[in-house]
Protein backbone atom coordinates (compact mmCIF):
# COMPACT_ATOMS: atom_id res chain seq x y z
CA UNK A 1 0.00 0.00 0.00
CA UNK A 2 1.14 3.28 -0.66
CA UNK A 3 1.08 6.13 2.04
CA UNK A 4 -1.79 9.17 1.27
CA UNK A 5 -0.28 11.96 -0.04
CA UNK A 6 0.67 14.76 2.01
CA UNK A 7 -2.18 17.58 2.26
CA UNK A 8 0.42 20.20 2.49
CA UNK A 9 2.29 19.25 -0.01
CA UNK A 10 -0.51 18.94 -2.14
CA UNK A 11 -1.72 22.42 -1.20
CA UNK A 12 1.52 23.88 -2.01
CA UNK A 13 1.42 22.31 -5.58
CA UNK A 14 -2.17 23.40 -6.05
CA UNK A 15 -2.22 26.81 -4.62
CA UNK A 16 1.35 26.93 -6.86
CA UNK A 17 0.12 26.45 -10.01
CA UNK A 18 -2.91 27.87 -9.89
CA UNK A 19 -1.78 31.23 -8.76
CA UNK A 20 0.13 31.09 -12.02
CA UNK A 21 -2.98 31.12 -13.88
CA UNK A 22 -5.36 33.47 -12.06
CA UNK A 23 -4.84 36.03 -14.74
CA UNK A 24 -7.66 38.69 -12.90
CA UNK A 25 -6.94 38.02 -8.98
CA UNK A 26 -7.81 34.90 -7.01
CA UNK A 27 -11.83 35.09 -7.67
CA UNK A 28 -11.15 34.66 -11.34
CA UNK A 29 -9.51 30.72 -9.94
CA UNK A 30 -12.82 30.40 -8.12
CA UNK A 31 -14.02 27.25 -10.44
CA UNK A 32 -10.87 25.82 -10.26
CA UNK A 33 -10.46 26.01 -6.33
CA UNK A 34 -14.12 25.00 -6.60
CA UNK A 35 -13.51 21.70 -9.03
CA UNK A 36 -10.14 20.61 -7.36
CA UNK A 37 -11.46 21.22 -3.21
CA UNK A 38 -15.02 19.67 -3.87
CA UNK A 39 -14.56 17.74 -7.01
CA UNK A 40 -11.11 16.10 -6.89
CA UNK A 41 -9.68 16.35 -3.50
CA UNK A 42 -13.03 15.83 -1.67
CA UNK A 43 -11.29 18.65 1.11
CA UNK A 44 -15.13 20.18 0.97
CA UNK A 45 -18.59 19.48 -0.09
CA UNK A 46 -20.48 22.40 -1.74
CA UNK A 47 -22.21 24.13 0.66
CA UNK A 48 -18.87 24.27 2.50
CA UNK A 49 -17.28 25.76 -0.70
CA UNK A 50 -19.80 28.69 -0.37
CA UNK A 51 -19.64 29.21 3.43
CA UNK A 52 -15.61 29.75 2.98
CA UNK A 53 -16.27 31.79 0.08
CA UNK A 54 -18.73 33.60 1.74
CA UNK A 55 -16.97 34.30 4.96
CA UNK A 56 -13.40 35.32 2.82
CA UNK A 57 -16.27 37.87 1.26
CA UNK A 58 -17.36 39.18 4.21
CA UNK A 59 -14.16 39.43 6.10
CA UNK A 60 -12.17 42.42 5.58
CA UNK A 61 -8.78 41.80 3.89
CA UNK A 62 -7.77 40.61 0.52
CA UNK A 63 -10.04 38.12 -1.82
CA UNK A 64 -7.17 35.22 -1.19
CA UNK A 65 -8.41 34.66 1.56
CA UNK A 66 -10.31 31.94 0.46
CA UNK A 67 -7.17 30.18 -0.34
CA UNK A 68 -6.24 30.73 3.42
CA UNK A 69 -9.78 29.50 4.22
CA UNK A 70 -9.53 25.96 2.53
CA UNK A 71 -6.20 25.40 3.72
CA UNK A 72 -7.16 25.92 7.43
CA UNK A 73 -10.06 23.53 6.69
CA UNK A 74 -7.47 20.51 4.83
CA UNK A 75 -4.53 21.23 7.61
CA UNK A 76 -5.22 23.59 10.30
CA UNK A 77 -3.10 26.21 10.32
CA UNK A 78 -0.05 25.09 8.97
CA UNK A 79 -2.36 24.70 5.78
CA UNK A 80 -3.44 27.72 5.83
CA UNK A 81 -0.37 29.58 5.64
CA UNK A 82 1.27 26.90 2.88
CA UNK A 83 -1.78 27.52 0.29
CA UNK A 84 -2.11 31.41 1.32
CA UNK A 85 1.98 31.28 0.25
CA UNK A 86 1.72 29.03 -2.64
CA UNK A 87 -1.20 31.39 -3.39
CA UNK A 88 0.64 34.79 -3.53
CA UNK A 89 4.58 33.78 -3.96
CA UNK A 90 4.92 32.52 -7.10
CA UNK A 91 1.96 35.36 -8.69
CA UNK A 92 4.16 38.28 -6.56
CA UNK A 93 7.29 36.79 -8.35
CA UNK A 94 5.76 36.80 -12.22
CA UNK A 95 4.52 40.31 -11.55
CA UNK A 96 8.30 41.64 -10.63
CA UNK A 97 9.90 40.08 -13.27
CA UNK A 98 7.56 40.72 -15.76
CA UNK A 99 6.64 44.82 -14.45
CA UNK A 100 10.84 44.98 -14.82
CA UNK A 101 10.83 43.68 -18.33
CA UNK A 102 7.99 46.04 -19.16
CA UNK A 103 9.71 48.74 -17.72
CA UNK A 104 12.53 47.94 -20.29
CA UNK A 105 9.88 47.68 -23.11
CA UNK A 106 8.03 50.93 -22.62
CA UNK A 107 8.42 52.25 -25.82
CA UNK A 108 6.96 48.98 -27.80
CA UNK A 109 3.42 48.89 -28.55
CA UNK A 110 3.10 44.91 -27.88
CA UNK A 111 2.56 44.82 -23.77
CA UNK A 112 -0.70 46.64 -24.40
CA UNK A 113 -1.45 44.72 -26.83
CA UNK A 114 -0.74 41.93 -24.62
CA UNK A 115 -2.61 43.94 -21.71
CA UNK A 116 -5.48 44.49 -23.36
CA UNK A 117 -6.26 40.80 -24.54
CA UNK A 118 -6.01 40.00 -21.09
CA UNK A 119 -8.95 42.26 -19.89
CA UNK A 120 -12.00 39.81 -21.31
CA UNK A 121 -10.25 36.71 -20.46
CA UNK A 122 -10.50 38.18 -16.62
CA UNK A 123 -13.61 39.10 -17.50
CA UNK A 124 -14.72 35.92 -18.55
CA UNK A 125 -12.87 34.07 -15.37
CA UNK A 126 -14.93 35.96 -12.95
CA UNK A 127 -17.93 35.11 -14.83
CA UNK A 128 -17.36 31.46 -14.56
CA UNK A 129 -16.34 32.14 -10.87
CA UNK A 130 -20.33 33.69 -10.06
CA UNK A 131 -21.66 30.96 -11.96
CA UNK A 132 -20.05 28.33 -9.96
CA UNK A 133 -20.81 29.90 -6.71
CA UNK A 134 -24.41 30.70 -7.69
CA UNK A 135 -24.63 26.90 -8.85
CA UNK A 136 -23.64 25.84 -5.21
CA UNK A 137 -25.38 28.16 -3.20
CA UNK A 138 -28.66 28.67 -4.74
CA UNK A 139 -30.52 25.33 -3.94
CA UNK A 140 -34.03 26.88 -4.12
CA UNK A 141 -35.82 29.12 -7.08
CA UNK A 142 -36.21 31.64 -4.89
CA UNK A 143 -32.33 32.19 -3.73
CA UNK A 144 -31.72 31.77 -7.73
CA UNK A 145 -33.90 34.56 -8.08
CA UNK A 146 -32.69 36.73 -5.39
CA UNK A 147 -29.08 35.74 -7.13
CA UNK A 148 -30.49 36.78 -10.67
CA UNK A 149 -32.00 40.25 -9.61
CA UNK A 150 -28.73 41.09 -7.13
CA UNK A 151 -26.82 40.68 -10.14
CA UNK A 152 -28.91 42.81 -12.35
CA UNK A 153 -28.99 45.23 -9.78
CA UNK A 154 -24.93 45.48 -10.29
CA UNK A 155 -24.83 45.74 -13.25
CA UNK A 156 -27.39 48.30 -14.55
CA UNK A 157 -27.12 50.42 -11.63
CA UNK A 158 -24.53 52.27 -8.93
CA UNK A 159 -26.25 51.12 -5.85
CA UNK A 160 -23.49 50.41 -3.94
CA UNK A 161 -23.33 46.08 -3.06
CA UNK A 162 -23.49 46.43 0.64
CA UNK A 163 -27.33 47.49 0.87
CA UNK A 164 -28.04 44.34 -1.71
CA UNK A 165 -25.81 42.96 0.58
CA UNK A 166 -28.13 43.72 3.50
CA UNK A 167 -31.05 42.71 1.76
CA UNK A 168 -30.04 39.51 1.27
CA UNK A 169 -29.30 38.95 5.05
CA UNK A 170 -32.65 40.57 5.92
CA UNK A 171 -34.09 37.89 3.62
CA UNK A 172 -32.46 34.96 4.81
CA UNK A 173 -33.29 36.11 8.40
CA UNK A 174 -36.44 35.97 7.45
CA UNK A 175 -36.14 32.83 6.41
CA UNK A 176 -37.43 33.44 2.66
CA UNK A 177 -34.43 31.61 1.71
Amino acid sequence: MTAPPNPIATLIWTFALMSLFAVGGANSAIPEMHRVAVDVQHWMTDKQFADVFAISQLAPGPNVLIVTLIGYSVAGIAGAVAATVAMCGPTALLAYYVSRFLERSRDARWPAIIQAALVPLSIGLMAASALILARTSDQSWIAALITIVAAALAFATRINPFWMLLAGGILGFAGVV
